[in-house]
């Protein structure tokens, strides 16, 4: 197949715990053609044999942790991708669609509770005491505040949405963007 010259669109995907990140950018990557790039702390906990709640707390303190994280990210992206983690959207600069995934704090611990079990009510508070610790290490390590999310390209609520919904809204707006 002979390459058009053309550059591949990038696609960054932002939002918290239980949006959707990870099933929304491997269906778009799937419809696009498009590598995925979701580098997590659970890739990292599981590359090196750590428990992912220990490599959190870690974080709290150490900031290497999400400097790497970060890092490895924006270094995995190129042309033709989809990346989806917490800061892709701030991180991601030169990203063609910038989306950022949002659903209550509820709707996003049922999401939890029913994908990973446990307790409901524990995962509720952990989810939120983790939204909580996220936002300050965000802040300290990049002046980043990720509640404030209004320069991106599509703001999606998936709570009323299955994963392909959505998927379809973000294609249909990647479609339109010329390369």
């Amino acid at each position: 197949m002979k390459d058009s010259g053309k550059k591949k669109i990038k696609i960054a995907i932002s939002g918290k715990s239980g949006c959707g990140n990870s099933t929304v950018s491997r269906l778009i990557a799937e419809k696009l053609g498009l590598r995925m790039i979701n580098y997590t702390f659970h890739t990292i906990a599981e590359e090196r044999g750590m428990d992912f709640n220990e490599l959190c707390r870690l974080a709290e303190t150490d900031s290497s942790w999400d400097l790497f994280l970060d890092k490895k990210q924006v270094e995995l992206a190129g042309d033709g991708c989809v990346l989806g983690s917490r800061l892709a959207v701030w991180l991601l600069k030169d990203a063609d669609l910038k989306v950022f995934l949002d659903a209550p704090q509820d709707v996003r611990a049922k999401r939890i509770h029913k994908r990973e079990g446990g307790v409901y009510e524990d995962i509720y508070r952990d989810t939120l005491e983790r939204d909580n610790r996220d936002h300050t290490r965000y802040l300290k390590l990049y002046n980043i505040d990720n509640e404030k999310y209004d320069f991106v390209d599509i703001v999606i609520d998936t709570t009323q949405f299955t994963p392909e919904e959505i998927a379809n809204q973000i294609t249909a707006k990647a479609a339109r963007i010329k390369k």
